[in-house]
């Protein structure tokens, strides 16, 4: 079968990390989006959490009138959240876990255990026009559930394999996301993946099936800083030039 495209979705919310951290308007969240655009990006994410710490919504809504791709939006399952979702109409919603002390996400969202919750908010962000997809573990029992509340996505939740340095911790969270990615396919669902990935690592995230797009944040900025955004973006899109989809 031909190579299936991946696309690449770069989370540009540590560069307002960095803007944040002396309260200027500088770096621009615009320029940051169009330099990612520019060098072959194919999304722009960016994560409004409720403590604000990044992200601000006026970065969403000043994005949403520039950016030339699709703009997808995570968030916690949050009435206000929700509400200024709706009102600013990211192309894509991905719900994700949000606690206050946290450094960054940690693991998947809990849709088996939240699934009325979930499922009205998913309703409500598709009457907008959203399509919405659940970061979630590589759990039978959460894609089935994700499946169940009408999302048209999921995407698989990479840390744990990304972040170990056990092999057989790898190993193990490696065969996981494949057969996680298997059966979300077979249950209609396309397959996103993100959290922890890099230059390193992504040889092992390549082998995963049905992948639509790697959403890929702090690596990429991290790395801008020594070589440049276009250029971090572009080694990055390089690297995914490999993935077939494997669908044979």
């Amino acid at each position: 079968m031909a190579n299936q495209k991946l696309k690449l979705g770069v989370n540009i919310d540590h560069v307002a990390t960095l803007r944040q951290a002396r309260g200027t308007t500088y770096p621009s969240m615009v320029k940051a989006a169009n330099l990612c655009e520019s060098a072959g990006a194919e999304g722009i994410t960016v994560h409004l959490r409720e403590d604000r710490r990044h992200i601000q919504d006026a970065d969403v809504r000043t994005l949403r009138k520039s950016v030339g791709v699709p703009l997808n939006l995570e968030m916690a399952n949050a009435e206000e959240i929700v509400d200024i979702a709706v009102d600013v109409l990211p192309d894509e919603v991905c719900m994700v876990p949000e606690k206050r002390e946290e450094l960054t996400t940690e693991g998947g969202l809990d849709v088996a255990g939240q699934s009325a919750a979930i499922s009205q908010t998913v309703k409500r962000l598709q009457s907008a026009g959203i399509v919405v997809s659940l970061f979630i573990e590589p759990d039978e029992l959460q894609i089935r559930a994700a499946a169940d509340s009408g999302a048209e996505y999921i995407e698989l939740h990479t840390g744990t394999y990304c972040d170990s340095m056990v092999a057989a911790v790898m190993d193990a969270e490696h065969d996981r996301l494949i057969a996680g990615a298997r059966f979300a396919s077979e249950l209609g669902l396309k397959v996103n993946a993100g959290h922890g990935i890099n230059l390193q690592n992504i040889a092992g995230i390549l082998d995963i099936p049905h992948l639509d797009v790697l959403n890929i944040g702090h690596s990429i900025v991290a790395h801008a800083v020594f070589v440049g955004l276009e250029n971090a973006v572009r080694e990055m899109r390089v690297a995914m030039n490999a993935y077939n989809g494997g669908q044979s």
